[in-house]
Formats: C-alpha cells, sequence, structure tokens
C-alpha cells in the first residue's frame, strides 16, 4: 500500500459540514466537501483512525480513480487502468457493487460486469494467474456513475459505520446513529452538562450523546473489513484504537435524561445503553409528555412520531402541540426536533430560530432548532 492515499466518505444529505470538521479533527488533509460526499488525503493509518473515530460517516473507502466513461470500452479501460494490486492480494475477494445515475451507462448489472472483468485482468497481467479463487478477505470494490463520469472505491469499513454494536434491538423507527450523531453535533450537545429526549425509543439520541460528551469513539466496540487485509498492518489497528481510549474521559459531569410512554422503550433504552457502556450516565423514565416540565440548563433533542411512522397526521400534530407547551425553549434551555412535518411551527406555537434540511432514511426533513 502506498504512503500516501486518498480516502472517500459517503454521508447522509444536510451533514456534510460536519463530517467534514470530524475530518479535518482526526488529521484528514485536502478536505473536499460535495453534496452527499467528503473526500480527504492521508497516510495508511488514516483508514483505521476514520472507521473507529468517525461518528457521522457513513462508511469509509479508498477512492481508486476517476474517469469519463460513456462507453463499456472506455469503463473497461478506465478500471484496468487502476492500481488495484496495491490493495487487492492474489487470494484475495473483490466483489463488485455500485449505481448509476443521469448516465449513458445505467444498467447496474452490465456496469458490474465490466467493472469486475477489468479487474481480473489487470490482476491476472499482475500475478500472472489465469483464476482467481477469491478465498481470501472481502476487498468491496464500489461503483459511482455519476453524469457520465465513473468513480471507483474499495470499501474499508464492511458494514455501514451506523452499526455501532449497542444496538442490536430498536424500537419500530429508531433514528440512525449516525444522523443522530449529526443532529447533536449541530445541536453542540458538548457546551452542555444534561441533555434530554423526551421520546427516547431506543436510546439512540441519549447514547450518541454520551458518546460525544465523554469522547468515546463510535466504532470502538465492532470491527471491520479493512482489519483482515494482509495490506494494512494489524498493529495500525490496534494503535488508533489504543490512541482513542487515551482520549476517553469518564469522568465529566455529564447526564442524559431519557423519557417515554413505553415501558418496553424504557427497558430497551437502558439495555442498549449497557451495552454501550454509557449506563451511569444516563437516566431513564418512564413518562408521557404531556407531563414534562422544562428543564433549566438542559438541551432536549427528540426524533417524535409522526404521520409515516407510528402516529396518523391529526395525532402527531397533537403531539407537536403538547410539546411546544411543555418545552418551552430559550436560551438556557434549547431545544432541537427533527420531523418531516412542513408545519411543524405553526402545531408547535412558534417559529425556529434556525432550521436545517435532513434526510431521515429516504424521508425529507428539517431540523427546528430553538436556542433563544
Amino acid at each position: 500500500m502506498t504512503d500516501r492515499i486518498k480516502l472517500s466518505c459517503p454521508v447522509i444529505f444536510g451533514l456534510e459540514s460536519v463530517v467534514g470538521f470530524e475530518v479535518k479533527r482526526i488529521g484528514g488533509e485536502n478536505v473536499t466537501v460535495t453534496d452527499g460526499r467528503v473526500t480527504f488525503e492521508g497516510a495508511p493509518e488514516l483508514i483505521a483512525r476514520a472507521n473507529i473515530c468517525l461518528a457521522t460517516a457513513e462508511r469509509v473507502q479508498i477512492e481508486l480513480g476517476s474517469f469519463e466513461a460513456v462507453s463499456f470500452e472506455q469503463l473497461f479501460q478506465g478500471v484496468k487502468a487502476l492500481p488495484l494490486e496495491e490493495f487487492i492480494g492474489a487470494q484475495d475477494a473483490f466483489p463488485v457493487k455500485g449505481h448509476c445515475l443521469d448516465s449513458q451507462l445505467h444498467s447496474v448489472p452490465d456496469c458490474q460486469k465490466i467493472i469486475k472483468k477489468a479487474a481480473v485482468e489487470r490482476l491476472k497481467d499482475k500475478y500472472g494467474v489465469s483464476w482467481f479463487e477469491e478465498t481470501g478477505s472481502v476487498h468491496q470494490l464500489t461503483f459511482n456513475i455519476i453524469k457520465d463520469k465513473a468513480f471507483i472505491y474499495l470499501d474499508t469499513s464492511g458494514a455501514g459505520l451506523h452499526k455501532r454494536g449497542y444496538r442490536k434491538n430498536s424500537n419500530d423507527a429508531p433514528i440512525k446513529e449516525t444522523l443522530a450523531s449529526g443532529i447533536i453535533d449541530l445541536a453542540k450537545v458538548r457546551l452542555f452538562d444534561k441533555m434530554c429526549d423526551p421520546m427516547c425509543g431506543s436510546g439512540t439520541f441519549l447514547i450518541e450523546s454520551a458518546y460525544k460528551a465523554l469522547g468515546i469513539a463510535p466504532g470502538l466496540r465492532r470491527s471491520f473489513a479493512a482489519e483482515k487485509w494482509q495490506q494494512l498492518d494489524p498493529a495500525v489497528w490496534q494503535q488508533e484504537r489504543n490512541a482513542a481510549v487515551e482520549r476517553i474521559n469518564r469522568e465529566r459531569a455529564f447526564k442524559a435524561l431519557g423519557y417515554d410512554i413505553d415501558s418496553h422503550a424504557v427497558d430497551l433504552t437502558i439495555e442498549n445503553a449497557r451495552k454501550a457502556g454509557v449506563g451511569s450516565k444516563l437516566t431513564v423514565t418512564e413518562q408521557d409528555i404531556r407531563d414534562l416540565k422544562p428543564l433549566s440548563g438542559t438541551i432536549t433533542i427528540c426524533n417524535p412520531p409522526y404521520g409515516e411512522r407510528l402516529l396518523d397526521l391529526k395525532q402527531a400534530e397533537e403531539l407537536y402541540k403538547i410539546m411546544g407547551e411543555n418545552l418551552r425553549p430559550d436560551k438556557d434551555s434549547p431545544c432541537c426536533i427533527i420531523t418531516p412535518h412542513e408545519e411543524f411551527e405553526k402545531f408547535f406555537g412558534r417559529k425556529a430560530d434556525k432550521k436545517r434540511k435532513l434526510y431521515n432514511g429516504m424521508i425529507k426533513c428539517d431540523l427546528y432548532m430553538y436556542f433563544k
């Protein structure tokens, strides 16, 4: 593997600047932020550090190259010219997946076959073999062909980075961990000693807030695809994990307060917090939002149920009214609420001080921020 590599992280739309800041904080250089993606450069150990430490990126990929591709021949030659042997060994598996958008090459299965064939031809020449058994570690090749330009990546993460390892179980409509982490950054939870989620579900906002407050790297409790690669020294992963552990500060006087009307959700949050190693920082209680009192000096973050998940539209709007009456946010008790309801402010009873467009899965939402 070369001494310097180009890495690229797909990102939830709306969180690009958050991930860009995270990348700079871990030492990424030449950071480029585009819609849905953050690209950066660094030494090979940055593969391990990014996977372990990035809380808001969806995964970490090596960008092998990009080129114009309006024909299968261009696609074939473009892939064949890439230095695949620097990252893929003679025994390694290298499956191909990807997508096409607004391009002359629009058949994903056909593009997969061409890219696989080009990779095989390149590696046959480099290793002097005619057949690859692909019994070694998985090196997932990924392609994006967008407006006739092909981008070829090698995935280092395996399972998406939102899979921290603590949430084996969840309620009916959990928020993705990476999205929750991005909202927590936007809300500046680090500035507060207490945060609250009055409808905590499976506890994602609470746990991710505790991670941020205590400096716990989100990838410490899981493994990654590139850990099995022969091209990357296993000692690098151990060094980065050790460094991440040293940065943890469990002495901080931080408390996360969770409430939910469902006793099952309360039990689930407590169990997930225990698995995440932050159980001592959470207090979780069964309580209706109608009984919530404003909490001075506490930041509230929540993902209330709405028409497309759990409640019908009328019930959701009634809930927003109750939230507005009970939360009463101000500069000492700010509040951030994510919802797709375009008239949320009308029912909450107050215009947001700031709004930000985000996507919760495929649902376009707004993050309503109250801090004045």
